[in-house]
């Protein structure tokens, strides 16, 4: 099995500090890295370090999380996300917050982030299906105009 790159020392201090102090979801503490580590990095760093063991690597999802998200009727439009963004970036300047609350905020900020970089795709995908429509439909019509049939 190959080897990745060694963390820095500092990265695995605050990996055991968190999962220690009772941060133990895998994608918790991969949002946490700024996602700089995948799941299944920490989880071998974890039991690595003792603290993870072989049969909690297939913990069931927890009910009512991802399970029963409910899809949007439309989707948040990039000025709603940027608020999203900017009231997390607000509220990670509160004293006291608990380590929950900032991986909290710093989930929901990267997920604003991939969001917007997302829709921006998606509104360039949606630019190019109604050009090709516009020129499919022009086709069909010039076709028609000629006498041949469309191909």
């Amino acid at each position: 099995m190959t080897k990745g790159k060694p963390w820095p020392i500092e990265d695995e201090r605050k990996l055991k500090d968190w999962f220690t102090s009772g941060t133990t979801e895998l994608r918790v503490l991969s949002f946490s890295f700024d996602g700089q580590y995948s799941e299944e990095a920490i989880r071998q760093k974890l039991i690595k370090f003792g603290l993870f063991k072989e049969e909690q690597q297939h913990l069931p999802i927890a009910p009512g999380c991802c399970s029963s998200l409910e899809l949007p009727v439309d989707l948040p439009s990039v000025e709603e996300t940027l608020k999203t963004l900017a009231a997390a970036l607000k509220a990670l300047e509160t004293d006291g917050l608990k380590r929950d609350d900032i991986l909290r905020l710093r989930g929901i900020i990267l997920g604003a982030k991939t969001y917007k970089e997302l829709t921006a795709d998606y509104i360039n995908y949606r630019a190019l299906e109604l050009e090709l429509l516009e020129w499919r439909n022009k086709y069909e019509a010039l076709a028609k105009k000629s006498g041949s049939p469309p191909a």
